[in-house]
């Protein structure tokens, strides 16, 4: 095992313990942000922040999960207003995806494993024309679950057919959890990075330990991942994984494509509100990122 530790430690994967820390943080300073998932529609998104400015919390990115092409340009065009005002990120997601193209074999217990990746010439296409019609709306913000096409994106954005401060955020669900993914992802364009959901904090430390671009971890997570809560483990998130987005709220829905409701949008809050204290408590020293500078507000 040393002679395979020394190569990966020469291609800048270390190994890393428990008692890791992190020094990096985002532009301005901040270790962590919060952001809520699962936000479907502008009724909701404007439940959401509401209700967060009421409870004085800040919420820094809002991600929707069911696709692009499920929205109509008038959703589209009122969360990107809703974003600007308040002055998160909005990340919409591509729509295309195996679930929803004519595949037998994702739906079966061994296909599951292809996930929400694209199959063929045409679902790329049709994911690219998905992104080209949010950014065409001002957002700036797009959540993928393909690894290829955050190649295809990546080069779009490097040639100029796409924005140069169009974000990409790679899904949990595209099942990414080591070191090694994290750095190809990284040097194809990835500008934040979402692992699956029950990674141990040491686990986490040496993807951190490997990348610079943010990682975003749930706190919680519906039934159908587990329905696991990690609200006491926020503060190791945070030393060891900063600069993070806390993925807080999902435990109100029952999956990650649910359709979340007004009243679970402010029960939703209300989480953010729980990891807070848990940060206030336990690690008031942490420093939390501000709304503004590098976040993908739309435009």
């Amino acid at each position: 095992m040393n002679k395979t530790k020394d190569f990966l430690k020469k291609i800048g994967i270390n190994e890393v313990d428990s008692g890791f820390e992190s020094n990096k943080t985002f532009n301005d300073g901040g270790q962590f942000r919060f952001e809520v998932p699962g936000i479907q529609s502008p009724k909701t998104m404007e439940a959401l922040l509401d209700e967060a400015q009421n409870q004085d919390l800040t919420i820094h990115r809002v991600t929707q999960t069911k696709g692009i092409m499920l929205l109509s340009d008038e959703d589209i065009i009122q969360m990107v207003d809703l974003a600007k005002n308040y002055g998160c990120e909005l990340f919409l997601s591509v729509g295309p995806r195996a679930t929803y193209d004519t595949s037998a074999t994702v739906h079966s217990k061994e296909g599951s494993r292809i996930g929400y990746r694209l199959r063929g010439y045409d679902n790329l296409g049709y994911a690219i024309e998905d992104v080209k019609r949010a950014v065409s709306f001002g957002v700036r913000g797009i959540l993928l679950y393909d690894e290829g096409l955050l190649y295809a994106l990546n080069q779009m954005r490097i040639m100029g057919e796409l924005p140069k401060n169009l974000h990409f955020k790679m899904s949990a669900h595209a099942g990414h959890g080591n070191p090694a993914s994290a750095k190809l992802l990284e040097s194809i364009g990835l500008d934040s990075l979402n692992p699956v959901r029950d990674l141990q904090i040491p686990m986490i430390a040496s993807i951190r330990n490997a990348i610079d671009i943010p990682i975003d971890l749930h706190t919680e997570n519906p039934k159908s991942t587990g329905g696991f809560i990690r609200h006491y483990e926020v503060p190791e998130f945070i030393r060891v994984a900063s600069p993070v987005y806390l993925k807080t709220g999902g435990s109100v829905a029952a999956n990650h494509n649910w359709d979340t409701t007004q009243k679970e949008a402010i029960a939703r809050v209300k989480q953010v509100k729980l990891v807070n204290r848990m940060i206030d408590k336990y690690a008031s020293d942490y420093v939390m990122s501000s709304k503004s500078g590098d976040l993908a507000v739309p435009e």
